[in-house]
């Protein structure tokens, strides 16, 4: 009586070999993602260092028992790269959904009515890209804190991550 029709299911379903591969593919392309973050300096897990722990890059440090991200820290981190002659390319911030939103509730000064941090549009954050993921870790240990969260500011033209070879699946006849 209501006109309802029913599609054939040979139409209708989904590939499950496909959905499987895409599965894969997507949880190998997270641990890049994090290896290239954060990775392993223990070299036990045969991972990079990643952009935490690599030597040499330069850092903002929030506090002995970690901090809050204020306007201050957000300056500093683009000082930083600067004074690695490096804020030059794909400049852009790369962080949690946390950080995020502290970020739009944390005015850059104290002052009524200045605008947050976090503005949105195109370039959110002081003018510049600034991509979420929870790739970004949200439980690092500060001094007596374990739910700090990492920012990270550069040049992501410059992140490299070799790999030889493609990934390849083949299903087992």
């Amino acid at each position: 009586p209501f006109g309802l029709r029913f599609r054939d299911s040979a139409q209708s379903s989904i590939s499950v070999e496909q959905f499987v591969r895409n599965d894969i593919a997507r949880t190998i392309a997270l641990g890049i993602d994090y290896a290239g973050l954060h990775g392993d300096h223990s070299g036990d897990a045969n991972q990079p260092d990643g952009v935490a722990v690599t030597s040499g890059i330069g850092s903002v440090v929030g506090g002995t028992n970690g901090a809050a991200p204020d306007w201050s820290d957000i300056v500093d981190l683009e000082t930083e790269v600067g004074q690695d002659n490096a804020d030059i390319g794909a400049l852009a911030y790369i962080t949690n959904a946390k950080v995020r939103g502290k970020l739009k509730k944390t005015l850059r000064t104290a002052t009524y009515g200045d605008r947050p941090i976090w503005d949105g549009g195109a370039t959110p954050l002081n003018d510049n890209r600034a991509l979420i993921t929870n790739q970004v870790r949200s439980n690092l240990t500060k001094g007596s804190s374990s739910v700090a969260s990492a920012i990270f500011y550069g040049n992501w033209n410059d992140l490299v991550i070799g790999m030889w070879g493609e990934m390849d699946m083949l299903v087992d006849p």
